[in-house]
């Protein structure tokens, strides 16, 4: 077992009360998903609050994704999704479909909050999350990221203007996360800590999902080949593995098809 990089020091966490994200797993199989990224990225699965198909993953004492399994007679896609923290869901679907995106789910009262499953306007699929009562949960180590997020669209900077306007990025409003545009892409940054880049080159009507607009849930890692390894030994396959400035990406598949990306950079910017 691998797990994240505890040395990983810049970005943002995305788990405890005041976290600006969260990521969670739709698969069909609980059980195999538990087992897989146990022996992958370390982490022990737990009941959640939800019922019997919902899990939480943890990195030690810290939640850091949700486990759900769908049954396959409903036609939802086995994928990770970030669900963003929203003040009031009802307002953010409403600007969802202001900004012609798509909701697809909700505001549904779920445990602790009310979720949202959206997309974009160019087909990425992802949630938004308002926390109805506080949480029990300990919040991420500071300066340490058990994940973060990378958003391949077909133009970065009007995906910028799209989640801006739908999430008050760069609104200047108190807690605010920063936009910031740095060469092609943009980079979301908050609390002064980068959380996501956005990077355009997507294309919708593309065949290969990973080329297809779409948001990438990325895990650090402290030995990167060892985790890819790991994961072909336990049912996942390596798709696709990207060299560029700050370190490798690899993009791999677990068993129930869902597609997540490891890397070894110390920094999503």
């Amino acid at each position: 077992m691998t797990g994240s990089d505890p040395r990983t020091a810049s970005a943002a966490p995305l788990t405890g009360p005041a976290a600006p994200c969260w990521v969670t797993l739709m698969t069909r199989n609980l059980e195999t998903a538990e087992r897989f990224y146990a022996q992958v990225l370390g982490w022990s699965v737990r009941p959640g609050r939800l019922g019997a198909d919902y899990a939480v993953a943890y990195r030690g004492e810290v939640p850091v994704a949700g486990v759900f399994a769908v049954s396959s007679a409903y036609h939802v896609a086995v994928a990770w999704t970030p669900y963003f923290a929203v003040e009031d869901a009802d307002v953010a679907a409403a600007r969802v479909r202001e900004r012609s995106g798509t909701v697809a789910v909700g505001p549904l009262t779920l445990g602790k909050g009310r979720g949202v499953l959206a997309s974009d306007r160019d087909g990425a699929s992802f949630g938004l999350w308002e926390r109805t009562e506080a949480s029990a949960s300990p919040p991420a180590p500071v300066g340490h990221a058990h994940a973060w997020l990378r958003l391949r669209t077909r133009n970065a900077f009007d995906a910028a203007i799209f989640y801006g306007e739908v999430l008050d990025w760069a609104s200047g409003r108190p807690g605010c996360c920063d936009v910031a545009y740095e060469g092609d892409e943009v980079i979301v940054r908050c609390g002064g800590h980068p959380l996501a880049r956005i990077s355009s080159g997507a294309v919708e009507a593309a065949v290969d999902p990973v080329v297809r607009p779409h948001w990438q849930v990325q895990f650090p890692v402290a030995d990167l080949a060892a985790t890819v390894s790991a994961a072909e030994r336990h049912g996942g396959a390596l798709v696709e593995e990207r060299t560029g400035f700050g370190g490798t990406e690899v993009t791999l598949r677990d068993p129930d098809g869902a597609l997540f990306a490891v890397t070894d950079v110390r920094s999503p910017a």
